[in-house]
């Protein structure tokens, strides 16, 4: 098999499976150090990135610039790498199961150009199982070689935090596995190369799997809990924000805020260990339990943003909604499995003409992925309401003075609706205007 001295001494090469938000700064990670082939499927991907464009905003020109990647189309090129590293996504279908239709067409692609003596390792999010239960097979069957005799496998969750400048690859403990001593060793030499922090050997595939999907699991938990609160407290009159800042002296209080749960790891992950906790005969509770508040939060915005209408002498139907932000977190473009269309959606099932300005969201991607036509708010008259959604530094520019500029819209007070908690109440309603935050 083939090992990291090999790699490092570049007498053998390595493969990076999808060029994503994970793969992509993975891939540059080792082209400092190795020879990497960086495969994916998208041929607009693979021409932005000959042209030193990273349509993610993960990577800069200069980053890409200070790295050695041989971008291909090409399957074919698979064979030439003798340690792949698998990095598609793995998203929920329309009924919240897993698809694993991506890492499987994955496995089928390298099966077809598995190099005899590899080490395949996949860091897609999956339950646990998927590794050796699913991708193995696949490989075998493609390949016609023999697991563990002529090829092994090993499994390395993927911590990318997008749009995270700090957090990066080389200073976050990554977690190894393989189906042997000896793959896990190679595997945490290899990664040992680029993540400065160490590694953490975990003691089985299946461990490795399964510590990824309760990170994130958890941390929808936490999520939910305050989401909740936010619910109660707001029935209460009382503000959220300063009940957590007060709770928040405590030492050992967790800090979490309420908020949308969306983007391809948090308000999916959890939907992948539910399913195989059910598939072994176990009905969980309390993840799904929080997985319902939080996918029901875009629904409670909306339905406040009417009763705020309301209370602020507007007609509902016909009333004009500006919704800042479309993509699933502040400052990346990424808009897969943004909660902020439910916000949308919800709004106009009350035939309230709801729009959405993001500037960091591709037009084409939102038309296609949710059928809207995002705006200009300059160019877009005046607005009944604002719904601040997504924390973007270039919302930044939106003072209380320019909301009230937007929210000139017939009579009544104009409203605003800060779901990240990110105005001061006290400025927007020294304008006159109406003012809730989640």
């Amino acid at each position: 098999m083939v090992d990291a001295s090999a790699l490092s001494g570049r007498t053998a090469k390595m493969a990076v499976v999808g060029l994503g938000y994970v793969g992509l700064p993975l891939a540059a990670a080792f082209g400092r150090k190795l020879q990497v082939i960086g495969f994916d499927i998208s041929e607009k991907k693979i021409a932005e990135l000959h042209r030193r464009h990273d349509a993610t905003g993960e990577l800069t020109a200069a980053e890409l610039d200070a790295t050695s990647i041989d971008y291909t189309l090409d399957p074919g090129r698979l064979r030439e790498a003798s340690f792949l590293i698998v990095t598609v996504p793995t998203p929920i279908d329309d009924h919240r199961k897993p698809d694993l239709g991506p890492v499987i067409a994955a496995s089928r692609t390298i099966g077809r150009h598995l190099a005899p003596g590899s080490i395949v390792v996949y860091e897609s999010t999956v339950y646990p199982g998927v590794t050796e239960e699913i991708c193995v097979p696949i490989l075998e069957a493609e390949s016609g070689l023999k697991c563990g005799v002529d090829f092994k496998v090993g499994y390395s969750p993927e911590r990318i935090n997008p749009g995270d400048k700090v957090h990066t690859i080389d200073k976050i403990v990554k977690v190894v596995s393989g189906q042997d001593a000896e793959t896990l060793e190679t595997v945490a030499q290899v990664y040992e190369m680029v993540v400065t922090v160490g590694v953490h050997r975990a003691a089985s595939i299946k461990v490795a799997e399964a510590a990824k999907v309760i990170e994130n699991t958890q941390r929808d938990l936490n999520i939910a809990l305050m989401n909740e609160l936010a619910i109660i407290f707001g029935r209460m009159g009382i503000p959220t924000g300063d009940v957590l800042a007060a709770a928040g002296t405590k030492w050992n209080f967790l800090r979490f805020t309420p908020g949308l749960v969306g983007g391809h790891c948090i308000g999916v992950d959890p939907y992948y260990l539910t399913y195989k906790a059910e598939e072994v005969g176990y009905h969980p509770q309390v993840i799904l339990a929080g997985r319902r508040i939080n996918d029901g939060m875009g629904k409670y915005v909306a339905e406040m943003t009417v009763k705020k209408l309301i209370g602020a002498d507007k007609a509902v139907k016909g009333s004009r909604v500006l919704v800042l932000g479309l993509t699933f977190k502040e400052n990346v473009p990424d808009i897969r499995n943004s909660k902020v269309i439910d916000i949308v959606r919800e709004l106009r099932e009350y035939e309230i003409e709801a729009l959405v300005h993001d500037p960091l969201a591709d037009p084409a991607e939102a038309r296609h992925e949710y059928g809207l036509e995002l705006v200009d708010p300059e160019q877009a008259g005046c607005f009944d309401a604002i719904v601040w959604a997504v924390a973007h530094a270039a919302f930044d520019q939106y003072d209380s003075v320019r909301l009230k500029k937007l929210c000139g819209n017939g009579n009544g007070q104009g409203v605003v609706m800060d779901v990240k908690s990110v105005l001061r109440r006290d400025e927007i309603e020294a304008q006159g205007l109406v003012y809730w935050s989640l």
